[in-house]
């Protein structure tokens, strides 16, 4: 691809694309990504009514895990697939998934049928993830990508707090068969729109794909992804089932760190930690996935337990964080755009994160609002200042060739660390909250999962009292532990190299030696 002209008569990409096309590529797969995140969470609220439909209670747990686990395994293999094979074709091809899976969602009969078309569906939602942002590396300039990623941020804060609150929409209005077959429409249109606009450079590499490096790294993402969703809830930590998980992870971690140093082109070049803003931005989205995940699930939980509010206003309650994140992620990106520097954003976003969840370790049943929204403000803020940075560094500073492998990294860092961090506090949760409860001996208090509006309504009110504080109490530590890794956090983000950022597209970058 040639430079654009500084004198042509139209704005151009750095790549020559003219300026609408660029639009409707943002544009198209932005509604890609919102329907891939959307579908993390859109389930949630639906799930007692499809098990009401379909039966398979002790399954239930697969049919958001099964959407989880193959779009953070398959995270890597697309970005470097983008990277070789070209990012167009790629994104025919995991739409084509997404939508397959989707329509197959709706058609389920069974809850067999109902997780393997999950499955399917994830197969194709992680690629999304992943080109969505890679595609603007591609027609965005490094220095023009912050406004850009933070739109991105927005959206993936926004599906966060949407995603349940539709699905609870269209199970009351429709059918739980449409929180899938919604995706249908608007997914062919954005395809459509991305086609136009995403036009072929005609450019093919022959590449041999590292295979042994992609199993041994999708082995090693199940198996941690499989031991935190369903260790202590479907079966002990000590079981014999988490320590096979445990020793199949260290094994195939092993076994792809050994891979990857003899490989000739390797899923995920061990050179790139050797790069400053890879391996810090690669921490800070470990640790902003855990931080962010664990707020959003707990908050939820909070509300209805002890406060006694509804699935649906405990959700409606997350907007603040949501205003957060996209007031904050808006900012962030103008500020990148308009000085080209980022490495103050990470610090002062892990700041902001650090207060508001250092004021949610203060958690009680008598918690003013105004001071629960304010937190979440804080909380979301500093996650919207985080988000559009970390991508936006890591494709400045990565070779391009190796830009979609980069920032499928980053991706799935920080969706390891919210899985990781959402079954951990959950463990914590429960084990605090049975202790918490002082010997009051109420069937089922000790389960998080059995919990629920309805079931607290029935309690006495004493009873309510207790748990509503008891649930307070067990949070806390949750939020502490959060806290102590916002500001692990902020120490990496002080370590973080600013390399400018630039004002059009580099064709290549000298790779890590």
């Amino acid at each position: 691809m040639s430079n654009a002209s500084t004198n042509a008569p139209a704005p151009q990409t750095p790549d020559g694309a003219p300026e609408t096309s660029v639009r409707l590529v943002i544009g198209s797969v932005a509604v890609l990504m919102l329907l891939a995140a959307l579908d993390q969470t859109i389930v949630s609220t639906a799930l007692p009514t499809i098990v009401a439909d379909l039966g398979g209670l002790d399954h239930l747990s697969w049919v958001v895990t099964a959407y989880i686990l193959a779009s953070t395994v398959v995270a890597p293999l697309y970005g470097k697939l983008g990277d070789t094979f070209g990012r167009r074709n790629v994104v025919f091809f995991s739409v084509s998934l997404f939508l397959i899976g989707s329509a197959l969602c709706g058609m389920a009969t069974s809850m067999l049928f109902l997780i393997l078309a999950r499955a399917l569906q994830g197969l194709g939602g992680g690629g999304l993830f992943v080109l969505a942002l890679s595609i603007i590396g591609d027609v965005i300039a490094p220095k023009d990508r912050g406004k850009i990623q933070g739109v991105f941020a927005g959206v993936f804060g926004l599906s966060s707090v949407a995603g349940p609150l539709l699905g609870g929409w269209f199970v009351d209005v429709f059918t739980w068969h449409w929180i899938f077959y919604i995706n249908l429409p608007f997914g062919l249109l954005a395809l459509a729109g991305f086609a136009y606009g995403f036009k072929p450079t005609g450019k093919r590499e022959r590449a041999k794909i590292d295979l042994f490096g992609a199993l041994t790294l999708s082995i090693t993402l199940a198996s941690v992804v499989l031991l935190t969703s369903l260790a202590g809830t479907q079966f002990p930590w000590s079981a014999p089932q988490s320590l096979g998980l445990m020793a199949l992870f260290a094994t195939a971690l092993a076994l792809f760190l050994i891979a990857e140093t003899r490989a000739a082109d390797p899923i995920l070049p061990l050179a790139l930690f050797k790069m400053n803003t890879f391996w810090v931005t690669s921490v800070i989205s470990f640790i902003s996935g855990a931080m962010m995940f664990g707020a959003l699930t707990f908050i939820p939980v909070y509300l209805q337990l002890a406060k006694g509010a509804s699935a649906t206003a405990s959700g409606l309650q997350l907007i603040p964080m949501t205003f957060g994140i996209l007031s904050a992620s808006t900012i962030s990106g103008r500020f990148m755009t308009a000085t080209g520097k980022y490495r103050r954003l990470p610090i002062i976003g892990l700041t902001l994160a650090s207060l508001g969840l250092l004021s949610l370790t203060r958690l009680s049943a008598d918690l003013p609002s105004w001071q629960l929204w304010a937190s979440l403000v804080a909380v979301g803020a500093g996650m919207g200042t985080i988000f559009p940075v970390v991508t936006t560094a890591v494709q400045n500073a990565a070779p391009r060739e190796m830009l979609g492998t980069a920032t499928a990294a980053g991706l799935m860092f920080r969706q390891v660390g919210g899985s990781i961090a959402v079954a951990l506090f959950g463990a914590l949760f429960a084990t605090r909250l049975a202790a918490s409860m002082g010997g009051i001996d109420i069937p089922g208090l000790g389960n998080v999962a059995e919990l629920g509006p309805q079931r607290l309504a029935a309690l006495p009110a004493e009873a309510q009292a207790v748990l509503a504080q008891s649930v307070s109490t067990a949070l806390r530590p949750v939020y502490a532990i959060a806290t102590a890794l916002a500001v692990t956090g902020l120490f990496f983000a002080f370590l973080l190299e600013e390399i400018p950022l630039e004002s059009r597209i580099t064709p290549h970058k000298p790779a890590p030696a």
